[in-house]
């Protein structure tokens, strides 16, 4: 079984030990296969190692690779008309009620073959990589019906065989109501949404089921009726919740057992401690925020309080977080959020996994782990939230490719 060493490193473990980061100073990683076998301070080698290639990295920062846990990766089209819409004067909800927003980008996902979708998504896709990200989740959500949602699904995991990346993906046809379902939305989830899950379900293309929870979206009511259909079948479900208004998504995503609640804007302090109780994870998307130009800050300092997990990603869609770069979102989420660059950090390793199911797995830099790593050049890890559209990516390992 294959077997190396990489030496020379600072290594941010991001586990929850006795130092900020779960820093080792010039340490070295042993690596068996796709698996982290040990990680050590110094020089020390077990004794049976000895002998093995070392490879040395010169006091670079080793960090888990970056997984980016919310994105909408997989599209047609773009809304740069809506963003200047937006910017003379229009709210996101003016602008969905009048035709636009998730409804524009539906349009042009339906014109679109499954290849199409894969080529168009491979560059976005190649974004992230670049930065050292070695899991993706990718929702589907444009194409709202079943046939549709399940050629978006297909493409999201036509994308894991083409790139050296793991991507999970969720079920999001309850994201929006159709044109054809306009007034209709509980037809809309009997006839398109409840049957589709059950065909993504049985053709092995949805890791977990998704909705949008919002006035302009689906009620509380609607989305217990869209949970209840995915624990029948044993799939884990997640929630874009309080983003633009309190309907206590997030409340109902955790009485679920939620994976996630995302956005969280408008979050109450009864929600907090329903995630908190249910070990639900807080997905902050930056990006949108930004985008949409928001003033409404999701509670940080409550979810700190209650040690509800909090997770970071770019939200990557055509709308309203055009965003491709998680290294920028971790700024965003320090500058625009008041994150610490530790807490940024760790929302897009080691929470972040526990945002898409994967803890056990990866996220961390710790034996039994898969070899998921990032090698950088700097020296502190807080350098990669401090820096703007900079990218000091040396190396990504990943599983296999170890």
């Amino acid at each position: 079984m294959p077997r190396n060493i990489l030496s020379g490193l600072r290594i941010a473990t991001m586990d929850k030990g006795d130092t900020a980061y779960g820093l080792v100073e010039r340490g070295s990683i042993g690596l068996e296969d796709d698996r982290i076998v040990w990680v050590t301070a110094g020089n020390a080698v077990p004794s049976d190692w000895r002998g093995v290639e070392i490879e040395d990295f010169g006091g670079r920062l080793a960090t888990p690779a970056l997984i980016d846990c919310h994105t909408h990766l997989v599209f047609g089209g773009n809304r740069a008309k809506e963003f200047e819409m937006r910017l003379e004067g229009a709210s996101y909800e003016e602008v969905a009620r009048a035709g636009g927003g998730i409804v524009s980008t539906v349009a042009a996902t339906r014109a679109m073959g499954e290849d199409a979708l894969v080529e168009d998504a491979l560059p976005r896709l190649d974004a992230l990589i670049g930065e050292g990200v070695a899991t993706v989740e990718i929702k589907s959500g444009y194409g709202l019906t079943a046939e549709d949602e399940l050629k978006m699904l297909r493409a999201a995991r036509r994308l894991e065989t083409m790139r050296p990346v793991r991507v999970k993906t969720s079920y999001l046809a309850a994201h929006a109501v159709p044109p054809e379902y306009k007034g209709r939305a509980d037809a809309y989830i009997d006839e398109i949404v409840l049957p589709g899950m059950e065909a993504a379900s049985d053709l092995g293309l949805v890791d977990a089921v998704d909705g949008f929870c919002e006035g302009i979206a689906f009620s509380p009511e609607q989305m217990n009726r869209v949970f209840a259909r995915a624990r029948a079948l044993g799939l884990p479900v997640k929630l874009h919740a309080e983003q633009l208004s309190d309907l206590g998504g997030a409340k109902l995503a955790a009485s679920y057992g939620a994976l996630s609640a995302d956005h969280l804007e408008y979050l109450d302090e009864d929600g907090v401690a329903a995630m908190a109780e249910a070990g639900t994870v807080a997905v902050l998307l930056p990006g949108a925020f930004y985008t949409l130009r928001e003033t409404q800050l999701p509670p940080v300092a409550a979810l700190r309080r209650a040690g509800v997990p909090i997770a970071v990603a770019t939200d990557c869609n055509p709308g309203s977080s055009p965003l491709a770069s998680l290294l920028l979102t971790l700024n965003m989420a320090c500058t625009l959020f008041r994150l610490t660059p530790e807490e940024a950090l760790a929302g897009a390793t080691r929470e972040a996994a526990r945002a898409l199911g994967l803890q056990d797995e990866t996220g961390t830099l710790e034996p039994g782990k898969r070899a998921d790593i990032a090698i950088w050049d700097v020296e502190h890890p807080a350098e990669l939230t401090y820096r703007i559209g900079f990218n000091p990516l040396h190396r990504r390992i990943v599983g296999e490719d170890a």
